[in-house]
């Protein structure tokens, strides 16, 4: 903190960094509005977008991924069985263990969901924002990605 106290550049940066954290907040709100999985928990959709982007896993290994107990796992992997979005096929290494993947329904749901985040902010940047606010914007996303590359 002491290299922040009196410096005017400090103290906006780190305003500008408190006021990105809440504007990302809210845009993801905005985006999760847009596009309606099911009236899932933020656990079970965390799962569905692991599997996506893992690919097929054991109980076990989608629990360690997300921090969870397997039996906590176990349960959240039941509700997405029961609403036909996760499937399990016996493990070919491990009989004991059952593989567990996204069913092509869910993959079709994600998609969906994906379009009309995307339709949504693609309207709302078309709308709201002159063409020079949205280059503008460009330009923004671009520090931004920067910013996560640091």
């Amino acid at each position: 903190m002491s290299e922040r106290a009196g410096d005017p550049e400090a103290a906006r940066a780190l305003a500008v960094a408190g006021e990105i954290r809440v504007l990302i907040g809210q845009l993801r709100q905005r985006l999760r509005e847009q596009s309606h999985l099911g009236d899932f928990s933020l656990t079970q959709l965390q799962v569905l977008v692991w599997l996506e982007s893992e690919g097929p896993a054991t109980v076990t290994s989608i629990a360690r991924a997300q921090g969870m107990r397997p039996q906590s796992m176990g349960e959240t992997l039941a509700v997405l069985k029961t609403a036909g979005l996760v499937s399990g096929m016996p493990d070919p290494n491990d009989g004991r263990q059952t593989i567990l993947s996204l069913t092509a329904d869910c993959r079709k749901k994600i998609k969906a969901a994906r379009a009309a985040k995307d339709d949504w902010l693609f309207r709302a940047i078309r709308s709201k924002l002159t063409q020079a606010e949205q280059k503008q914007l460009a330009t923004g996303v671009e520090l931004l990605k920067r910013l996560i590359d640091s």
